[in-house]
């Protein structure tokens, strides 16, 4: 039987129920859930950067457990929850990013003061003269 030869009873259509063709149609409503709130940040990229690199007292690591816990609660729908780890994660990254900083600073900082006390102190000798190097091997030997 093709479709052109098939008619339908007058008081129904395709896929309607033929007693429910004459009903108007209702609503439908979706939850979207909280509409005007956005959901937490997890800071998971900042929290993977801040173990890989330099990692002091493991404070990336601490943000990339409480990065990944906010997550899964963020995806698990307990807002409540993934925003307290997602602050806990914020402030460990930022812990973290300071120390990231100062560690590097302070070596340069140690590194200039060390060459400014060398080039100062009696039986100075110049790096990039001559006799630089035997100088600086003359420091350390006994």
């Amino acid at each position: 039987m093709d479709n052109h030869s098939y008619n339908f009873p007058s008081d129904c259509t395709p896929l309607t129920n033929c007693k429910s063709a004459r009903k108007p149609a209702g609503s439908t409503v979706v939850n979207m859930g909280n509409i005007g709130k956005n959901p937490p940040r997890d800071y998971l990229i900042w929290s993977l950067c801040n173990t890989l690199y330099v990692n002091f007292c493991c404070l990336g690591f601490m943000a990339l457990i409480y990065s990944i816990k906010a997550r899964d609660q963020k995806t698990q729908g307990n807002l409540q929850l993934a925003q307290e780890c997602s602050d806990k994660a914020k402030w460990y990254n930022i812990l973290a990013a300071g120390w990231n900083l100062l560690i590097p600073l302070l070596a340069v900082v140690l590194l200039v003061l060390l060459l400014v006390h060398l080039g100062s102190s009696q039986g100075s000798f110049d790096f990039l003269g001559e006799d630089g190097f035997q100088n600086f091997i003359k420091l350390f030997s006994w």
